[in-house]
């Protein structure tokens, strides 16, 4: 072709679009007019978008650092104004999203879920159909109020004593869990902050925005026929390991004992009274930090009698837990766990006896009334990740030791002093059962996969406000329903509400604020403002217009759809959002089809996160706890995207007419 060749519609008569349109008239045009060759500021924002995109999918840097060099590197450019960059921290979406936060930590912190959680899996008995059924319409309907996470790390002690309780394989049942909550982002406006970005990106075009129900139709299609695929393919597609050392079920402290094979990693120390640490303190030990040893207890000598000398000296012994102000005696019996190596170099620097003739170790040296071992498994938002113990100081902040780190798809032991922390680990802790319960209070940290009764003590701070939260979530839904109050309104006032009467404190409804993704929100929007200014949406929506549009308006939904699904497996489902949504706008607009049928079709795709355990925090926090393999996500992930791509198709044009 000669002269430069640009791309659009090519009516009959005029450059208008009409209701009239013939979708094979989209052409090629060429023309000696106007260049449309790449100008500095698209290959710069293109260069930008390419490497954000390459940095969400490495996660070489934290999505949020990722969203602020964005912005950055938009402004410094010459791309965007400074206030062009920063425009997002005050958009609608990101005051809406940050009050959801703090509504939905108030129901979590009264128990209210957890209410509802318990008496629906009553209702579910131990049938595994009807479990899978009961477990995944339940959390799809409570998801479409509060954080599809949430919700999981709620419900996921529950299901793994249930799953004990009725010997069905916990594998057959957190994937369902884990697709059920993903699946809830379909079910409301606010249910994830990708329907909110997409009417966000309607009400900014001039078109009316989403309603709080607008999604529901589709989404309880969506849910009922993925617990369909659940149920009908489950049993084929879901994985059963029994004859592994997969952790199926919520293990009692005395299983953890033997599946941590605690006893061969367990030794005695004796001090000696030459040694130098008599009178010292556990920190002055430095046994951790220096030798990557943990001190588990400490015997002590209460009372000498020289008629009965026993294993650990003369008279009564009592168990000490090792703080690091203890002080260490003479004859002190140290239970500690490390690689022998390790304890063998330890013993020699500080003059220690090992003390190898002594009766096995046994369950009862390290689980008493007063001690125990619960394993804990790290939350996508816990202040932990990127750490290791060492910086942390594990030990004096939690008063635990960690014994082992368990990873997904890692066979061999984790160093325990240079190993930083990931998504997914489960920590087994060791320490007095009072300090593994307030764990559980650190509901942004950890989840504690232990005892019933360890689930139970000190879950929740505000109980008794229970039916205050429901009332004003009931009220914020109403007044979002029926538009008595815009989105940002109603969650500002319910989130001021929550705070007021108590329902949570202060302090907790800032923790409760996921900041990360309030930051990714903010600072990505720039690039969608970038990519409209220099021109970029339109090229993108008119090749998108040239590659589909003369296969008819679905052609298009279908894939964009594709387009964002696939972009979500790779990336957060927010990020995947902020830059699909403005080109599928552009592409709406320029091929005369319905805006509200293309944005919601790009909403939708972006919760379909099904086939890499990667795509959301949701797979990554059910698969250490399930010992899911990658390809597990893809097997039973695959047909449900497949079915929920189809009802999406059949049914966007019916709810939003093209």
């Amino acid at each position: 072709m000669g002269g430069n060749v640009t791309f659009g519609w090519h009516p009959p008569d005029d450059r208008h679009l009409d209701k009239n349109y013939d979708w094979a008239r989209i052409t090629w045009k060429e023309d000696g007019g106007a260049s449309n060759a790449m100008t500095p500021e698209m290959i710069i924002t293109l260069i930008v978008m390419v490497a954000a995109t390459v940095l969400f999918v490495t996660e070489w840097i934290r999505i949020d650092l990722v969203a602020l060099l964005v912005l950055i590197a938009l402004v410094v450019t010459g791309v965007l104004t400074i206030e062009e960059a920063v425009a997002g921290f005050s958009s609608t979406a990101v005051l809406s999203i940050g009050f959801l936060f703090v509504v939905g930590g108030a129901i979590f912190q009264t128990g209210l879920a957890a209410m509802a959680s318990d008496r629906i899996l009553r209702i579910a008995g131990t049938s595994e159909t009807r479990l899978i059924i009961v477990l995944m319409i339940f959390v799809g309907t409570i998801g479409a109020f509060i954080s599809s996470t949430g919700v999981v790390a709620l419900m996921m002690p529950a299901v793994l004593n249930l799953a004990s309780r009725s010997k069905i394989p916990v594998s057959r049942l957190l994937m369902p869990l884990a697709f059920a909550a993903l699946l809830s982002g379909t079910m409301s406006l606010i249910a994830t902050p990708p329907n909110i970005i997409a009417s966000e990106a309607l009400e900014n075009a001039g078109y009316a925005p989403f309603d709080f129900f607008s999604f529901t139709p589709l989404g309880i299609l969506l849910l009922v026929s993925g617990t369909a695929v659940m149920v009908l393919l489950g049993r084929r597609l879901l994985p059963e390991r029994r004859s592994t050392q997969v952790i199926q079920r919520m293990e009692t402290p005395a299983e953890l004992f033997a599946l941590y094979r605690l006893p061969e990693n367990l030794l005695r120390l004796r001090v000696r009274k030459t040694s130098p640490l008599v009178g010292k303190t556990v920190a002055d030990s430095r046994l951790r930090s220096d030798f990557n040893v943990n001190i588990v207890h400490i015997k002590r000598n209460n009372a000498r009698s020289e008629l009965f000398p026993g294993p650990w000296g003369n008279g009564r012994t009592t168990t000490l837990e090792p703080t690091p102000d203890t002080r260490l005696e003479q004859n002190d019996v140290l239970l500690v766990e490390g690689d022998l190596t390790d304890v063998t170099q330890a013993a020699a620097h500080w003059n220690l006896g090992v003390m190898s003739n002594l009766p096995p170790i046994k369950e009862g040296d390290v689980i008493t009334h007063e001690l125990g071992i619960a394993e804990v498994l790290l939350r996508p938002r816990s202040s932990l990740i990127g750490k290791t113990l060492t910086e942390l100081r594990f030990g004096s902040r939690y008063n635990l030791t960690v014994l082992s780190i368990r990873r997904p798809g890692v066979e061999e032991a984790l160093d325990l002093k240079t190993t930083p922390l990931k998504l997914g680990d489960i920590l087994l802790v060791q320490g007095k059962w009072k300090d593994i319960f307030a764990l559980k209070q650190l509901r942004h940290d950890f989840v504690v996969m232990g005892e019933p009764e360890a689930l139970e003590m000190g879950a929740f701070t505000k109980p008794t406000h229970a039916p205050i939260a429901l009332l004003i979530m009931v009220g914020m839904v109403v007044a979002i329903a029926f538009n008595i109050m815009s989105l940002t309104l109603a969650s500002i006032v319910a989130a001021v509400a929550v705070v007021l009467t108590g329902c949570i404190d202060i302090e907790d409804a800032y923790e409760s604020v996921n900041w990360s993704s309030l930051i990714l929100i903010a600072g990505m929007m720039p690039l969608g403002t970038a990519l409209v200014k220099v021109g970029l949406v339109e090229t993108m929506a008119n090749g998108i217009g040239q590659l589909l549009g003369a296969y008819g308006p679905m052609a298009v939904i279908a894939g964009l759809f594709l387009l964002t699904t696939v972009m979500t497996q790779i990336a957060s489902n927010t990020a995947a959002a902020l830059l699909i949504a403005p080109i599928a706008l552009a592409t709406a607009e320029n091929l005369g089809i319905s805006p509200h049928a293309v944005l919601m079709a790009v909403a939708v795709a972006a919760s379909m996160a099904f086939l890499t355990p990667v795509a959301s925090p949701v797979n990554a926090l059910v698969m250490s706890a399930g010992n899911y393999r990658f390809l597990d996500f893809a097997r039973a992930g695959a047909p449900m995207l497949l079915v929920a791509f189809i009802i999406t198709m059949i049914l966007l044009p019916i709810l939003w007419p093209l």
